[in-house]
């Protein structure tokens, strides 16, 4: 009988809701447990097994020390090293403290900074080779399955390039932007989240990251033309992928 993939799911600086997607499959979680091998999963069992693993799940940024030995080895561990998540695809929001020095950001939390060791929150990839980004936060439920099938299947999984606006389309949503004055990151942002929240009547945040061939400036100038202040445009590129060069170039043009 053919042996079950090894899965290891890591977890560096973050909330946890991304691996708790995992266990929010309520649908296709026995198939799922049933196809894999959890080895080690903290939030899930209480013994966990060395590796190697065939695939490595890591959420979170990475902001201090500790997390990249702890990643340089996740990397030597796994045949395959997936970023679960906004956090380990970006930065996600522990990313936002990037734009304020360190020692200030620490002492807004700590009395005595002496026994803090963070750093800058980074995006996984800035460390060691990634095999592939599951954007979102949390990640997408549908697109986890569909990933964890291709790689079952040994085939490449369809993740999205196109922009959240597609969806909205597809979900026939009256833009808010347009018809609302809603200030919504939809236009420039990874669409495979099915367009969630504006299809509840919020605006996109942007939270998985640039489309391919996002216009950040374009929609940066829209943000001027509609009247919103330079400083909340520029969080509205920093709150999630503020790291990555398309976003900037929103930044930029305030």
């Amino acid at each position: 009988m053919k042996a079950k993939p090894r899965i290891a799911i890591y977890k560096m600086s973050s909330c946890a809701g991304c691996q708790l997607e995992f266990l929010n499959l309520e649908p296709v979680l026995l198939d799922v447990v049933g196809a894999l091998d959890f080895s080690y999963f903290v939030m899930a069992r209480r013994g966990n097994l060395p590796g190697p693993y065939d695939i490595g799940f890591v959420e979170g940024a990475i902001t201090c020390g500790e997390e990249i030995e702890k990643l340089k080895q996740a990397r030597k561990d796994c045949k395959m090293l997936v970023a679960l998540g906004t956090c380990a695809c970006y930065g996600g929001l522990p990313s936002i403290k990037n734009w304020v020095p360190q020692r200030v950001v620490e002492g807004l939390v700590y009395s005595d900074l002496s026994a803090i060791h963070s750093t800058k929150a980074y995006s996984i990839d800035q460390y060691v080779e990634v095999d592939a980004f599951l954007k979102g936060c949390p990640v997408n439920k549908d697109e986890l399955v569909e990933f964890i099938k291709g790689a079952l299947l040994g085939i490449r999984p369809y993740l999205r390039p196109h922009s959240v606006c597609v969806e909205c389309k597809l979900h026939e949503n009256v833009c808010l932007f347009t018809s609302k004055g809603e200030v919504c990151m939809g236009p420039v942002t990874t669409a495979g989240c099915g367009a969630l929240c504006p299809s509840n009547a919020k605006a996109c945040d942007g939270c998985r990251g640039p489309a391919n061939d996002a216009n950040t400036e374009s929609l940066a100038h829209a943000f001027l033309a509609h009247g919103l202040h330079k400083n909340d445009i520029i969080r509205k590129f920093r709150k999630f992928a503020g790291l990555t060069p398309e976003f900037s170039k929103g930044v930029e043009v305030v």
